[in-house]
Parts: structure tokens; sequence; C-alpha cells
């Protein structure tokens, strides 16, 4: 064999074909017998700041219990839904605290939420997930209804979900509420993703056409190709084809947000009716809001604490 010859790529061995795997369904295969009492539901009011949530002295939200500011994890909506489906909640923001400490007892928690007992946290390891512990060591079944395209089925954060839908209309809370069952012997989990909070702050049946269409990061993808070309144009297209608002048209706008809670306060009423006992609810957000302060509006790639606060409360109606 010549020195060359010890360089020369070799066949590669014939090995007989093997049979195709079967591909496991999301979700773990079967799940165990239910090792929890409750029913658990987190309602999620997209982009709805702490003051503006006080600002409209909802009714029947407050039923849940003591209303508490409480700080995200994250600006925008796929990171913090992201953070809030590892299982941790909005935080107080404690201090002369570990977060280690913080996340432990965050953690121990659910035991009550969920009316469990000693939780197996390890089983979260390695995928981090909390449906997942839901459905698959605990016996849950696992629903998510969202209203912004951002979190449609076709992300990540699809999940170990039994159902994932992305509703008609990116404000209706009402209509997640008849395609929401706790039918069986099994506990449900469920993640609302509640869009009139959302601008530009809209009830279902309001005409929200005066007010221009601003991309979120779903809408700014699938504009980019069309965009890019106008600007290797010198075309000004590549903006938001928009005037900034002024303070006035900022103003009416948390005016708006602050609306539709009061209007969102009918539509928990209907969920409050029509959940059943040991069901615990967390109604909280995913961020705030800017309505002009530093200049900005909106929320995402800015560091303010209107961003950041958000409201959170937790309870059992019956």
């Amino acid at each position: 064999m010549g020195l060359f010859d010890r360089f020369k790529k070799k066949e590669p061995a014939k090995r007989s074909p093997l049979p195709p795997r079967p591909m496991g369904r999301m979700g773990g295969g079967p799940r165990p017998e239910p090792q929890a009492d409750n029913h658990f539901i987190i309602v999620i009011l997209d982009s709805l700041r702490y003051d503006s949530f006080m600002a409209a002295e909802p009714k029947v939200i407050g039923k849940l219990g003591k209303v508490e500011k409480r700080f995200t994890y994250a600006s925008w909506t796929a990171p913090s839904h992201y953070n809030l489906l590892t299982g941790l909640l909005p935080h107080t923001t404690p201090e002369h605290v570990y977060a280690s400490e913080y996340y432990k007892e965050d953690f121990f928690n659910y035991n009550e939420r969920l009316g469990a007992k000693d939780i197996e946290f390890a089983k979260m390891v390695p995928g981090l997930w909390f449906p997942g512990l839901l459905r698959n060591t605990l016996g849950y079944n696992t629903h998510a209804r969202v209203s912004l395209p951002v979190l449609n089925p076709k992300t990540g954060i699809n999940r170990d979900f039994d159902s994932f839908q992305l509703m008609d209309k990116h404000n209706d809370m009402a209509a997640m509420l008849p395609t929401m069952s706790f039918d069986g012997d099994r506990p449900a989990f469920y993640m609302l993703n509640v869009g009139e909070t959302h601008y530009p702050y809209a009830k279902p049946d309001e005409d929200s056409s005066m007010w221009p269409r601003i991309s979120g990061v779903n809408g700014v993808f699938r504009k980019m190709n069309e965009q890019i070309a106008d600007k290797a144009e010198g075309d000004d297209k590549f903006g938001e084809n928009f005037q900034f608002f002024d303070q006035d048209k900022l103003d009416q706008l948390r005016e708006r947000q602050i609306d539709t809670v009061r209007y969102l306060d009918g539509v928990f009423e209907q969920l409050y009716d029509m959940v059943p006992e040991n069901t615990h609810i967390v109604v909280t957000a995913d961020h705030g809001e800017l309505f002009g302060e530093m200049g900005y509006f909106g929320h995402g790639p800015i560091m303010h604490d209107k961003c950041f606060e958000v409201p959170y409360l937790e309870g059992k109606i019956r």
C-alpha cells in the first residue's frame, strides 16, 4: 500500500436497511393516572400594563384575590410566553435573594395551585417545559388558545399540548370559551393568550380601521422581501408608513386599553361561571406597554419599567 492509499476514501460497508422508526406523538406517549386535583388556567392579557388594569377597576376579575404589581422576564410576547411555559410566572423582584431561592419558592407553590403533593420537579429536566410536566408526569389534558399570530401552532411553544388553536380573531376572548372543556376524569390545563388588550386595543365588534396597522415580528417577516426590495431602490417604504402618534393620540390609546379591560370583565364573568370546582386561575400579562414615556410607544426593544410592570392575581372562584 502506497502512502497516499492510506488517505483514499474507503467505500462504506453495506448494511442491511433498518425498518423505519415510528414517529412518536409530541407529548411523550401515554400519560399516567392523574396526580393532581385542580384544573389550572393561566390567562395572559397581552400587553396589559399594571396601571391600566388598576385604572379600569375590574370588579369580576378581582374576585380571584388581591392584585399585585409584578414584573415579567421579557418585554415582548414570544419570549415572555416561552418563559411562562417553563413555569416561571411574573416575579416580585425580591431584594437580597438568590435567583435560585426565588425559583424554588415559585415552583413549590404549584403544589397548592394544582392540588398536588410533592410534585417531582426533577422530571422537568432536561426539557424545562411545564406543559410536559403537567401532561406526562401529572396526567393533565393540556390546551392552548392564542390570539397573536406570533404564537401560532407552528412556533416552538407548541410542545406537549393536546390541542393548540390560533383563534380566528386576535381580539375575541369570548370565542375561546366554547372551545374549552372540563369533561372526563383528568384535570385540564389551559393557557389563554387574550388579544383585546394588545394594540389597537379593540373589542371584538369594534371597527379599529381608524388606527394604523403596526406590524409585530410576525408581520415584519411576512413583509420583509418586498420591503427589502423597496429599500434597495431607495424607496422610503421600508419603515412603517404612518406618522408617529402625538401625545393626545397616545393618551387615547391608553384609554382604549383601559376600556378593553372593562369589557373583558364581562367575559371573565362567563369564564368564572363555566369553570368547575377546584379550578385554580392565574391572571396576568406577558409584558406592559409604553404610551409616550421616553418618547416611545409600544413594547419590545426598550428597557423601561412600564414594559415590565404587569398585574398579577390568582386563586379559585369556588
